[in-house]
C-alpha cells in the first residue's frame, strides 16, 4: 500500500501526503488546521467588512485605501505595487481606486515622465475616515490577535506571505487538473 492509498481508521483517504504535514501517518491535524484557517479567514473578512462599513466603503475598497495610506510613507504607490502588495489583479485595483477617486478619498497623480503611470495618494478626507476608525480598530485588533505572543506574531508574519505564494501555486495546479480532468471526461 502506498502512502497515497493509506487511509485512517475509518478508511478515509488522506488529503495530503507530505510527511511534514502528517502526524503518525494521518492527516487529521492537517485537516483541523485547514478548518481553523477557514474559520479564521471568515472572521478576518467579517472584521474587515465591519471596518469598511464603519467608514462607508465596501471591504475591498477599505483594504485598498488603508494599504495606500501605509504604503505611501515608503514612496510612490503605483497600481502594480499596490496589486502586488495585496495579491490582487491590476485591473481590479484600477477599477476600485477609480471608485475611491470619485468619492474624493484617493487622488491619482500622473507621472511626469510617463503619462500612463499614476501614483495613488490618500486625500485628507480619506485620512480623516481612517483616523476616526483607528480607535475602534485598535481595540478590535488587540482582542482579535490577543492570543499571539510576540514570537508567534513574528512567525506568523513570516509564514503568511509564504502561504499566500504556495496557495497561488496550489490554485494554479487545481485549475490545471480541473481542466485536464474535464477534457478527459469529454473524450471518454
Amino acid at each position: 500500500m502506498t502512502k497515497s492509498d493509506k487511509a485512517g481508521e475509518n478508511n478515509v483517504p488522506l488529503t495530503v501526503t507530505r510527511d511534514e504535514l502528517l502526524v503518525d501517518g494521518r492527516d487529521d491535524e492537517f485537516r483541523n488546521m485547514v478548518h481553523a484557517a477557514l474559520a479564521f479567514s471568515a472572521r478576518l473578512n467579517a472584521i474587515r467588512d465591519g471596518y469598511a462599513e464603519f467608514v462607508g466603503l465596501p471591504g475591498p475598497q477599505y483594504t485598498i485605501l488603508v494599504s495606500i495610506l501605509h504604503l505611501q510613507h515608503d514612496g510612490a504607490v503605483g497600481v502594480k505595487r499596490l496589486a502586488d502588495h495585496l495579491s490582487l489583479s491590476g485591473t481590479f485595483v484600477t477599477t476600485e481606486t477609480r471608485k475611491l477617486e470619485e468619492a474624493g478619498i484617493v487622488t491619482k497623480i500622473k507621472d511626469k515622465s510617463d503619462k500612463r503611470r499614476v501614483s495613488l495618494k490618500v486625500t485628507a478626507k480619506g485620512e480623516d475616515l481612517l483616523r476616526r476608525l483607528s480607535e475602534v480598530q485598535q481595540q478590535v485588533n488587540n482582542v482579535h490577535f490577543g492570543s499571539l505572543s510576540q514570537d508567534e506574531f513574528l512567525v506568523l508574519k513570516k509564514v503568511m506571505p509564504e502561504l499566500v505564494a504556495s496557495s497561488d501555486a496550489g490554485l494554479s495546479l487545481l485549475r490545471h487538473l480541473s481542466k485536464v480532468n474535464s477534457l478527459s471526461a469529454v473524450s471518454d
